[in-house]
């Protein structure tokens, strides 16, 4: 086999990624394996595209976004165009993940003092029937 390729089953093993996952991405025009009759064989490009879209999702950016960024890549400014952009999303993105933690730490501050209540309600009910 070429080193410079890799299978459908390779690529899975080394991304921890589903045969599904990596069509799904083939049918977004994401990826772009070579096709050696039935066979898909993804280069080094592909690999690299790969990872940039996992690491996308990961952070939360949609399909569409990682799409736009990864056609900057042949923009011929040695990335600086890809680069800034990513910035700017990136940016967004922090932003957004930030205010939802911002949410998600009062929700659980609530949550934890309305537990505390219940707690105190249930000692009072059990001091109660050791009372009677």
């Amino acid at each position: 086999m070429d080193p410079e390729t890799m299978t459908i089953r390779e690529m899975c093993d080394a991304f921890d990624v589903t045969p599904r996952t990596l069509r799904f991405y083939e049918s977004k025009e994401l990826l772009f394996p070579i096709r050696d009759g039935q066979k898909r064989l993804f280069t080094r490009r592909d690999r690299a595209r790969l990872k940039l879209i996992l690491r996308g999702k990961r952070f939360g950016f949609s399909l569409e976004e990682i799409r736009q960024l990864l056609e900057l890549y042949h923009v011929g400014d040695q990335q600086e165009t890809q680069l800034k952009r990513t910035l700017e999303v990136a940016q967004t993105r922090l932003e957004d993940l930030e205010q939802r933690r911002t949410e998600l730490d009062a929700a659980i501050s609530e949550m934890k003092s309305q537990m505390d209540l219940v707690r105190d309600m249930l000692g009072d009910v059990s001091e109660d029937d050791r009372d009677a």
